[in-house]
């Protein structure tokens, strides 16, 4: 009986671990494609919405843009982005930017500028879980 206060604390770790993995790969390729200074006109071919919740949860819909861009070499890219404005529409012509090679990184979302700002609350916010989880397994060892 004593391993499930263990058992459970780890097991919150590894969610919040891998959603903080998540978060960062995520902040690192669209950063990549900014950093990289490549830029194309691409072409917006569809736009939908994903539903998330329901039932006694509260639903949640977020935009996604499905973009396609012709590469320096020439290339065609074809790539869906989650979160876009509401603003593009299909056939609207945006700037995106991209990281060449063999897996093209390509977003059409604005710069970096708040992007940083939320990754670094996630990483907080994941420590802030793993120290309590942490204190929590340490206490009950101690009161055992």
């Amino acid at each position: 009986m004593d391993a499930f206060f263990y058992i459970i604390p780890v097991q919150i770790m590894a969610v919040v671990l891998l959603a903080a993995y998540v978060v960062v790969r995520r902040w690192h390729r669209a950063g990549s494609a900014w950093r990289s200074g490549l830029t194309a006109e691409a072409e917006c071919l569809r736009v939908y919405a994903m539903a998330h919740g329901g039932g006694d949860s509260m639903v949640h819909t977020r935009l996604r843009h499905v973009y396609e861009f012709r590469t320096r070499e020439g290339r065609v890219v074809r790539f869906e982005e989650e979160g876009g404005p509401g603003t593009i529409l299909e056939g609207d012509i945006v700037t995106v930017h991209y990281a060449d090679g063999p897996d093209v990184v390509a977003t059409a979302r604005p710069g970096p500028g708040g992007h940083g700002c939320a990754a670094c609350a996630v990483l907080a916010l994941v420590g802030v879980v793993v120290l309590v989880c942490v204190f929590f397994m340490v206490a009950f060892a101690a009161m055992s």
